[in-house]
């Protein structure tokens, strides 16, 4: 019951946030203080404020009735976002309907951010066990720090300029993505104010999309990391290719035993005798990076294993690749192991795949 609670408490906040402007919110103030004060009639005349704020919200609210429109919207998004960095894009729209519209404000719509009962019941909040015995009851403060964990994104409302019938306007959007991973964006919502400015009427326009968020990165002092230049079976085309080769090094004529594969046929044909490909091996350093995905159940086991995540990501990015592969290892319900440098992979495909992982916490 409290779970169901705390549910349809976000809904009606979270209504009350994106309808309300600030004056609404000031009206609203005056009701309730009106409504407090007021109660006795013969000794003040708080009564009559009351009335005339509630008429002037009813007033408010069947204004914002009469906002109408047909749009069309896209997004010119990047490839990838940081958590905790600014994702800056460009948003079009363009007014299908018959009429100019004017002072409207654009308000992006993220995937429900509400927890289901079983991630409710199972989370833990940092410092939850220092709290009172009614907040560890009742768990709404462990609601809240779920919702801000979940919240994809922090985005305010922008302007948008005037929009003439069947013009097309550009806006750019500034958001703050909360956390790595896939951020889903389900559409987005024109917004008016009436012409008091209390509250807004929506139209909502279906607009899916989704941005892949890289983790956090820190900084990271150049790394001379230690390790012997070493055989690889393959040689540099190992790294640059699917196959078991070598690194192609020259030409030379066709001694007994040599493979046929190994025949360069042109060669043949232009000196008319058999000409062979010839190979050396390779040699250089490879390098592992290992992250602990047994994160454990504990309070605060979230944090840590998403610090070790950042901490992961940046030691992708800093250590150089140019002479040497970097192997990003850890388990999951199976163990994987991603490969990168000379040639095979960039440091973008280390940060997607650490976008993605989670922790393995049922397996001790």
């Amino acid at each position: 019951l409290l779970f169901q609670a705390f549910r349809a408490t976000w809904v009606v906040q979270h209504w009350m946030t994106r309808r309300f402007s600030a004056a609404g919110f000031l009206v609203l103030a005056g009701i309730l203080a009106a409504s407090v004060v007021g109660l006795d009639t013969n000794r003040t005349l708080a009564y009559q404020a009351f009335t005339f704020l509630v008429t002037l919200l009813v007033a408010a609210l069947l204004a914002s009735l009469t906002f109408r429109g047909r749009f069309s919207v896209r997004r010119v998004m990047p490839r990838f976002g940081t958590a905790g960095e600014a994702l800056a894009y460009r948003v079009f729209i363009r007014n299908d309907g018959p009429r100019p519209l004017r002072g409207l404000t654009l308000l992006e719509d993220t995937a429900d951010p509400r927890p289901s009962l079983a991630a409710f019941l199972a989370a833990r909040e940092p410092g939850e066990e220092r709290r009172n015995w009614f907040d560890r009851t009742v768990g709404y403060p462990r609601w809240m720090w779920l919702i801000g964990q979940r919240q994809g994104a922090l985005a305010g409302e922008r302007p948008v300029p005037p929009l003439l019938p069947g013009v097309e306007a550009e806006t750019r959007v500034e958001t703050v993505p909360a956390r790595r991973g896939r951020l889903s964006l389900v559409g987005m919502t024109i917004a008016r104010a009436d012409p008091f400015g209390l509250f807004r009427g929506f139209v909502r326009v279906a607009a899916p999309q989704s941005v892949l968020v890289l983790p956090r990165r820190y900084p990271v002092p150049d790394l001379d990391l230690p390790g012997n230049r070493r055989y690889q079976h393959g040689g540099v085309a190992l790294a640059a290719s699917v196959g078991d080769s070598e690194e192609f090094a020259s030409l030379r004529d066709y001694r007994p035993g040599d493979p046929l594969r190994r025949i360069h046929w042109r060669s043949w044909a232009r000196v008319a005798r058999p000409i062979v490909k010839e190979f050396q091996d390779e040699f250089f350093v490879r390098h592992a990076l290992v992250l602990d995905t047994f994160a454990g159940g504990g309070a605060g086991a979230a944090e840590i294993f998403e610090e070790a995540v950042s901490v992961a990501a940046s030691f992708a990015v800093a250590i150089p690749r140019q002479d040497s592969l970097l192997d990003l290892m850890f388990v999951g319900p199976e163990a994987y192991c991603f490969t990168a440098g000379r040639g095979l992979a960039h440091a973008d495909r280390m940060l997607e795949v650490l976008a993605g992982v989670e922790p393995c916490a049922p397996i001790p």
